[in-house]
């Protein structure tokens, strides 16, 4: 691998006016320097696009586009992962932020990682709110600073099945070749991370980093906060897309191990269809627990 190889920064804004600067800053503002950073804008509703075009009015030469109209996460980053050169890349949420140190020791981690294929590399995460106010950590740190539950490293794919560990997606830095090999994100979903864990550690291993690497800001109207609304469609698609996730699991699985891990990431999936009233989600899950089981 090259000493000191080209990292792309993609970062996805929609409805970030208030947070998007902060987030490109923190980019330029890394002790590793050999980045290239790309941005969208998702046909925001707010100021977002006239934030970022003022900015880049002080940092010319940087790749921007802008949506027309909202096409979501998946298909923007597939975009500009088109025209990314970066041999590595990160999906920057544009209301998070890089910590200094952030892919310098990302990279340091895959050039010296004990593990073999690694493909992504990962760490914990400050949890901040929208004005800037510590909320504690994605993986729960002790009074001493260590992680309490350490992530897995490795051949994750089991845990990553069952749910065991959650991995920190801000946190991570992905070599190409992964996404290249995955085809990107799937743009039939309605959010990225799950699926691609998913399907990249059928064929990759993870590493995890212990420190802190990336502040991540928690929104009202976040992902994780859509999954129990009842009626409501924006919570049905987030949730169906689990559904359609958990189908192309089923199908990537070699024996009855990986299938009794699969199970306890549906049954949790399946507790959201039931929460939020979603009938005909729960029903689609029961058939696809017998499968699960009888195959």
């Amino acid at each position: 691998m090259q000493n000191s190889p080209l990292v792309s920064v993609i970062c996805l804004c929609y409805n970030h006016a208030k947070f998007v600067e902060a987030a490109l800053n923190s980019v330029l503002n890394q002790t590793y320097q050999n980045i290239e950073l790309l941005i969208a804008d998702d046909c925001s509703s707010d100021d977002s696009e006239q934030v970022i075009k003022k900015w880049l009015q002080q940092h010319p030469g940087i790749v921007f586009i802008s949506n027309p109209a909202n096409i979501g996460n998946t298909k923007t980053f597939n975009k500009l992962l088109q025209l990314a050169k970066g041999d590595y890349i990160i999906d920057l949420a544009a209301d998070d932020v890089l910590l200094p140190h952030c892919i310098e020791k990302q990279l340091y981690t895959f050039q010296n990682t004990k593990h073999k294929n690694v493909g992504i590399v990962y760490g914990n995460a400050e949890l901040i709110s929208e004005e800037n106010k510590p909320l504690g950590y994605y993986y729960n740190q002790d009074q001493n600073g260590k992680i309490e539950n350490l992530p897995p490293s490795g051949d994750i794919y089991l845990s990553v099945l069952s749910q065991s560990h959650k991995i920190c997606s801000v946190s991570s830095l992905i070599k190409r070749d992964v996404l290249e090999s995955l085809s990107g994100y799937d743009e039939n979903l309605a959010y990225e991370d799950l699926d691609l864990w998913v399907r990249a550690s059928r064929y990759y291993h993870f590493d995890f980093i212990e420190d802190t690497l990336v502040q991540k800001r928690i929104a009202v109207n976040s992902l994780g906060s859509q999954f129990y609304n009842r009626f409501n469609s924006r919570t049905r698609k987030i949730n169906h897309s689990s559904y359609l996730v958990i189908k192309k699991a089923i199908r990537q699985n070699k024996n009855t191990e990986e299938n009794k891990a699969l199970l306890k990431r549906l049954h949790f999936e399946m507790f959201k269809s039931y929460k939020s009233f979603d009938i005909l989600l729960f029903l689609k899950y029961i058939i696809l627990e017998l499968k699960l089981r009888f195959s």
